[in-house]
C-alpha cells in the first residue's frame, strides 16, 4: 500500500488490503472510501471484506464504485461528501488514479485549479477529469 497525500486529510491508494486497516488507522485515517467495483480482477479483495476489516479497526467504510467508462459514476455529490466529511479518508481503486480524479472533479469550483495542478504534481493522468471538466 502507498499512500499519497493529496490534500490535508485526504489520502489515495492504490488496491489495499484487509491486512492493511492497521496501518490505515494508525496513519489517522477515519474514513475508507473504495471506488474500485468488486470483481475487477480476479483475486482482488471484495467490498464486504474491505468493510469487515474496516470496522475491526473502527473505521468508516464507504463503497461508491466507479469505472473509467462511467466516470463519474452516478454518486458524484455521494463521492464529495466522503471526500467532505468526518475524515481524515483515503480513497482507493486500482492505481489511485479513479479516486484522485474524482477528488478533482468532486472539489468546488474555487478550489478545482488547486486540486488538478496538486494531482498533476503528484503524477496523476487526470484525462477523465479533464473530460468531465470540458464539458462543463
Amino acid at each position: 500500500m502507498n499512500i499519497v497525500e493529496l490534500a490535508p486529510g485526504v489520502g489515495a491508494s492504490e488496491q489495499i488490503d484487509p491486512r492493511d486497516m492497521p496501518a490505515i488507522a494508525a496513519a489517522g485515517y477515519k474514513v475508507v472510501l473504495n471506488n474500485r467495483p468488486d470483481g475487477e480482477v480476479p483475486g482482488q479483495p471484495g467490498s464486504a471484506e474491505i468493510a469487515a476489516a474496516a470496522a475491526a479497526h473502527g473505521l468508516e467504510y464507504r463503497y461508491l464504485p466507479v469505472t473509467a467508462m462511467n466516470f463519474p459514476g452516478a454518486a458524484l455529490a455521494d463521492v464529495a461528501a466522503a471526500f467532505d466529511g468526518d475524515g481524515p479518508v483515503l480513497a482507493y481503486c486500482r492505481s489511485g488514479t479513479r479516486s484522485t480524479n474524482l477528488w478533482v472533479v468532486s472539489r468546488p469550483a474555487g478550489e478545482r485549479a488547486d486540486a488538478r495542478e496538486r494531482a498533476r504534481q503528484l503524477g496523476y493522468d487526470l484525462s477523465m477529469a479533464d473530460r468531465l471538466l470540458a464539458g462543463h
